[in-house]
């Protein structure tokens, strides 16, 4: 990996802010041939030239200001935090201890950080122990349960992941500019998303990008943001928050989206529109409590002074509405949208009734100042020009 040395990049920063390898070297206290030697190991690694030689100075190469562009956020995201810690750790801080240190967070343990990162458990006990040292103060406190990270620590491994998923981005971006698909997109996708936005907007995007990787996480959306603000997932795509859920996240509507009733092709209630007193009476397919759907769900009751019903089912899974709906004895609440493809196939009916409330916005999610790689663009893009707005109601 290209930005496997944090050293090597502080030098190659050095030399494209300098235009000069002995000014570089002076800045980072270390020789002219240790800068030379940084130089060409990223090259190397880059397999494109990172600077134009001249008699007047180094000037980064459009390769190099990819990777310096990328390395000044990196940087801007981890040195504060290291600095709070100790003000040396910048200089000396290494990528794999601050892995350690970010898996040590994420597991509270050293064995379970060791499996994570494939190394033994010496090697983290050893590389934390170093930041420790450096820093004069204890990073985890110890207990027979496992260890707990300080605050400061808790901070260093928020920007140490961030700054991680910013080098990737530049490992994406310099592969793109020679010709080869490196790294993954991690989407993090509501049901609504897999099933109408996401199948059109990958079909377009695999026109242009055959092989790059993608990866779609489902989950609670308190975990797929929780990704999204830790740099594990580069955006989320479905219903939007309102308000927006945290300050250091944007949200981009793409179109609007109502909720319908599904019941069975033969279900009595389709005989004529019902009321809510008659809803009332059916057991349910709901989402989870505080999703949008059912925000607007329990309302559609209160709204009406009819108690919410009893015999409630959450999940959100399209297949086991469907499966459980199609027997006549169920109703589903869901998006319009996700149940298109069931009701044009006649696996289930819509009923004759509105559920109460504004339509949903649905969209993306980013974090702030997040800056997406061309690949990414192209993904987004695709998802901008999905019609779902357009689509008729079933």
């Amino acid at each position: 990996m290209i930005a496997e040395n944090l050293r090597h990049l502080r030098v190659f920063l050095a030399v494209a802010e300098c235009g000069s390898v002995t000014q570089a070297a002076a800045r980072c206290y270390v020789s002219q041939p240790a800068v030379t030697q940084a130089i060409n190991k990223l090259e190397t690694l880059s397999d494109r030239p990172l600077f134009q030689r001249s008699p007047q100075g180094f000037f980064p190469t459009e390769a190099g200001e990819i990777l310096r562009r990328r390395a000044v956020r990196a940087f801007a995201l981890i040195d504060p935090a290291l600095a709070e810690i100790a003000p040396r750790l910048p200089r000396i801080a290494t990528r794999p201890q601050l892995k350690a240190l970010v898996a040590t967070n994420e597991t509270r343990n050293f064995t379970l950080a060791a499996r994570v990162l494939g190394v033994s458990q010496p090697t983290v006990h050893r590389a934390i122990a170093q930041l420790e040292r450096e820093a004069a103060q204890p990073l985890f406190r110890r207990s027979p349960q496992g260890v707990m990270p300080t605050r400061a620590s808790t901070a260093l491994a928020r920007a140490a992941r961030l700054a991680f998923a910013e080098l990737a981005q530049a490992e994406a971006e310099l592969g793109d500019l020679a010709g080869r698909e490196v790294g993954r997109i991690v989407i993090g996708a509501t049901p609504l998303a897999r099933s109408h936005i996401l199948p059109r907007a990958f079909a377009a995007f695999r026109a242009n990008r055959p092989r790059l990787g993608i990866k779609v996480l489902d989950g609670p959306y308190s975990e797929l943001l929780a990704g999204l603000r830790r740099g594990e997932v580069d955006f989320l795509v479905g219903a939007l928050r309102d308000p927006v859920p945290v300050e250091d996240v944007v949200q981009e509507p793409l179109f609007e989206d109502r909720l319908v009733v599904l019941a069975g092709a033969e279900h009595p209630l389709l005989a004529a529109p019902p009321d809510v007193a008659q809803l009332a009476a059916w057991p349910w397919l709901v989402p989870r409590e505080n999703t949008p759907t059912r925000v607007q769900f329990d309302a559609m009751f209160d709204a009406a002074g009819i108690a919410r019903p009893e015999s409630l089912i959450e999940t959100g899974s399209v297949v086991l509405m469907r499966e459980m709906v199609q027997d006549g004895r169920h109703l589903a609440c869901v998006s319009r949208l996700q149940a298109m493809g069931e009701v044009s196939r006649g696996m289930v009916r819509a009923l004759s009734i509105e559920v109460p409330g504004r339509s949903r916005p649905i969209g993306l999610t980013f974090r702030t100042d997040w800056q997406p790689t061309p690949a990414q663009s192209q993904l987004i893009a695709a998802m901008r020009a999905v019609e779902g707005a357009k689509a008729s109601p079933p």
